[in-house]
């Protein structure tokens, strides 16, 4: 998919329903620097009940509504037409357009609107008909683990590769399912685990505050990071709060191209160009301690090390002990090897 860090700006839900509101997202997403902005698409009704509870930490976001999926759910959907506006405003911002289906109805929608890759969330690693349907539509797909066990992870992985899907086009993302996440549950070492045991590239999707978790998880070998974000924390919605504010995303993005800038180069323990020329400045070379009469022989006390270091190294003190001066010096003076003599 890309050669570089993928970096999603997740708005999700937190356009509130809102169009205008969506569409400052992108702008946001956009200048912010991530490659992509994403949504979600869905029909209520073949996502949940009409009798599905909300989780605990969405109702303690919408306290003043009641307690079903299904009416919350619904004031978030997105219709095709919103669909098309928004492609269309990203591709004006310069980001690219992308959303997580949830039912089979919304995969043929955005698989007609060109999206460039499928993102299965983590609510459908088990839903076996979902995992072969998105398979068949050939696309490179983002999987999602939160709440799997490592036995789910690989079958999960194991129907995608059945059906279709080659490894070089899957990703397999870490995450914890926790509104925000704790620091303490976020076992970062697990994406490794998967990599490992799945033989596939991994990254993280993380729901933890802040952004340094993100940053971790890029330095450990993450090939996508995918983060919510917001307008406002404050406003209302399930999602809001444990989101990103744009000045967060925006310093998330740059973090992570930092690391993975740092990430670069040979892999080997060598000084670089500037450090060649700073060595010269920061180490030492041997000199005199005091003024030395000519044909004096030099033992260790005669000698200090001192900056700068583009003289005789203190490594081969030991070639300059017993050897004789051929001329007088003076204090500090920086000795080379044309001063000495047998």
């Amino acid at each position: 998919m890309s050669d570089r860090v993928i970096i999603i700006a997740e708005a999700g839900v937190n356009h509130n329903g809102d169009l205008n509101l969506a569409k400052k997202l992108i702008d946001v997403a956009a200048e912010s620097g991530a490659d992509y902005v994403k949504f979600q698409t869905f029909k209520t009704e073949k996502l949940v009940s009409q009798f599905a509870k909300k989780s605990v930490y969405q109702i303690q976001q919408l306290t003043n509504e009641d307690d079903l999926q299904f009416s919350m759910l619904k004031n978030l959907e997105l219709t095709k037409s919103a669909h098309h506006e928004l492609i269309k405003h990203a591709n004006e911002k310069g980001i690219a357009f992308l959303s997580t289906a949830f039912d089979e109805e919304s995969i043929d929608l955005l698989d007609e609107l060109g999206i460039p890759f499928f993102k299965i969330p983590s609510g459908e690693i088990t839903n076996l008909p979902f995992l072969e349907y998105v398979a068949y539509k050939g696309k490179p797909i983002v999987l999602s683990t939160g709440m799997s066990t490592l036995e789910e992870v690989k079958e999960a992985i194991g129907i995608l590769r059945k059906n279709g899907v080659k490894k070089e086009d899957l990703i397999v993302l870490h995450c914890t399912t926790e509104y925000p996440t704790p620091f303490i549950d976020v076992s970062l070492g697990a994406m490794n685990l998967i990599k490992e045991q799945c033989d596939v590239k991994v990254g993280y999707s993380d729901h933890t505050l802040g952004i340094e978790v993100a940053i971790a998880a890029v330095a450990r070998g993450a090939v996508l990071i995918e983060k919510h974000f917001t307008l406002d924390k404050s406003l209302p919605g399930p999602d809001h709060k444990a989101s990103l504010d744009p000045d967060e995303l925006f310093k998330m993005v740059q973090g992570i191209r930092n690391i993975e800038c740092a990430l670069t180069g040979n892999n080997k323990k060598e000084p670089t160009s500037a450090e060649l020329e700073n060595r010269k400045v920061a180490r030492k070379s041997v000199h005199s301690r005091t003024n030395l009469p000519k044909n004096h022989r030099l033992v260790k006390d005669d000698l200090i090390m001192l900056r700068p270091g583009d003289g005789i190294s203190p490594m081969k003190i030991d070639q300059i002990i017993g050897k004789k001066l051929v001329h007088d010096i003076e204090t500090e003076h920086k000795l080379n090897f044309n001063d000495l003599c047998e």
